[in-house]
C-alpha cells in the first residue's frame, strides 16, 4: 500500500495523466510484489510457518527504511502532501447528507473488487488452483499443479489490490510517509478476525463492521454529556466529561479490540467463519 501511494505520488507530481499513473502504480507495485516472493518467501516455503511471519516483519522494515533512505536521496520530506486528483478530490452533496468523493468510490469499488475475486478464485483454473494450495500444498503438488506459478499469482492479486487500496487511503490521508501501510494491515488483520479467516467475503464484511464500530463510537456522546443534570451529582458529571469526553475518538482502538476479544469469546471463527478441529479459520 505504501509503495504504490509513492509511485502515484511521483506519477501525478510529474503531471502524469491520472489514468497512466493508476497503470504505473499497479504495475509497479506488482512487480516488486514479484521480486519480494522470489527473493524473500520462495527460499523459506518449507520452513516452519513462523520464518515466514518474521520474514514479513524483515521486509517490511526493509521496505520502510528503503522508502525513507530513497525520499532522502532525492531531497523530499518524510511526509509528503499526497497531490489528489480531480476524481477524488472534493465532496458529494445529497441534501443534508455530504461524503467525500474518495469514500463514495471506496464504496462503490469495494463491492466491484469483492465480486471480480470471488469470480477468479471460484470460476478460473489459477483461481481453484490457489484455492487448492491453500488447503493443501502438498497435496496440490502431488496433482501435478504447478504451485510456484500459483503462488506468484496469488502474490500479483495480492499486490494489486493493495496498490488501489493504498491510492484511496493516500488520497484520504491527504499525505503520505514511508508508515503508512502500518495501520491499515493492523486493521485489515482485524477484520479478517471478525469476519473469518478463509472467507473473502467475511473479511470485507469484517471491515464494514470494524469501520461502523468506529464511526459510531465517534459520533456517540459521552455520558458525561446525556446523565441527567437534575439527579445526577455534579461532580458525576464532572468526571464523565473529563475521562469519558463527547467524542470517544481517542478510545475507538481500545474498544474495537475489546469488541474483538468479545467476539472471538463467543464465535472464535468469525462472522461468516467455520470452526474445526484446529480451532478456527
Amino acid at each position: 500500500m505504501m509503495i504504490a501511494a509513492y509511485i502515484a505520488a511521483f506519477a501525478l507530481l510529474a503531471k502524469i495523466p491520472f489514468g497512466i499513473a493508476v497503470i504505473l502504480m499497479i504495475v509497479g507495485t506488482v512487480l516488486l510484489g514479484v521480486l519480494m516472493e522470489r527473493v524473500a518467501y520462495r527460499p523459506i516455503r518449507t520452513a516452519p510457518p513462523i520464518a515466514a511471519l518474521l520474514t514479513s516483519f524483515a521486509v517490511g522494515q526493509i521496505l520502510q527504511n528503503g522508502t525513507l533512505l530513497t525520499t532522502r536521496l532525492a531531497g523530499q520530506p518524510t511526509q509528503i502532501a499526497f497531490p489528489a486528483p480531480d476524481l477524488l478530490r472534493g465532496v458529494y452533496t445529497a441534501g443534508v447528507m455530504t461524503i467525500s468523493k474518495v469514500n463514495a468510490v471506496s464504496l462503490i469499488l469495494g463491492p466491484i473488487l469483492l465480486l471480480l475475486l470471488t469470480l477468479f478464485i471460484t470460476r478460473t483454473n489459477l483461481g481453484l488452483s490457489m484455492r487448492a494450495a491453500a488447503e493443501d500444498l502438498q497435496a496440490a503438488q502431488l496433482m501435478g499443479i504447478d504451485t510456484n506459478r500459483v503462488i506468484v499469482g496469488a502474490f500479483v492479486v495480492g499486490a494489486a489490490l493493495a496498490s488501489v487500496a493504498g491510492l484511496l487511503y493516500a488520497v484520504q490521508a491527504g499525505q503520505i510517509n514511508p508508515y503508512l501501510g502500518f495501520t491499515p494491515v493492523l486493521k485489515a488483520f482485524i477484520a479478517a478476525v471478525i469476519g473469518g479467516f478463509g472467507s473473502i467475503s467475511g473479511a470485507m464484511l469484517g471491515g464494514y463492521v470494524l469501520g461502523f464500530l468506529e464511526v459510531l463510537l465517534t459520533a456517540l456522546p459521552g455520558l458525561g454529556d446525556i446523565l441527567p443534570a437534575s439527579t445526577t451529582s455534579p461532580a458525576v458529571i464532572s468526571f464523565f466529561k473529563t475521562y469519558l469526553p463527547s467524542s470517544l475518538t481517542s478510545y475507538r482502538d481500545a474498544f474495537v479490540f475489546l469488541a474483538l476479544i468479545l467476539l472471538l469469546l463467543f464465535r472464535p471463527g468469525g462472522i461468516l467463519g467455520t470452526t474445526d478441529r484446529e480451532g478456527g479459520r
